[in-house]
């Protein structure tokens, strides 16, 4: 199941950022499904569906958008070493 949602923009915010309506809608998916996994909302795989692209496709925008593809703090990350 789907649901559709409507978003009023100004007109010229296609132009501005160079996009299609499809593109846009596609983009602002993607910068969503990003932001949320970034912040820990929700996994890889929810995000990759939510943006509505493969795994590893979400994985290089994690790179476009220099976000890390690691869920865990540095501090998390020296606790694990030290028990190690």
């Amino acid at each position: 199941m789907t649901i559709q949602l409507t978003i009023d923009l100004p007109e010229d915010v296609f132009a501005l950022l160079r996009k299609s309506p499809s593109e846009f809608v596609g983009e602002l998916r993607l910068a969503a499904a990003v932001k949320w996994y970034e912040l820990g909302t929700i996994s890889q795989s929810k995000a990759a569906e939510l943006a509505g692209v493969s795994r590893q496709e979400f994985l290089e925008a994690l790179n476009r958008f220099k976000v890390s593809p690691f869920q865990v703090t540095p501090e998390e990350l020296a606790r694990e070493a030290a028990d190690a």
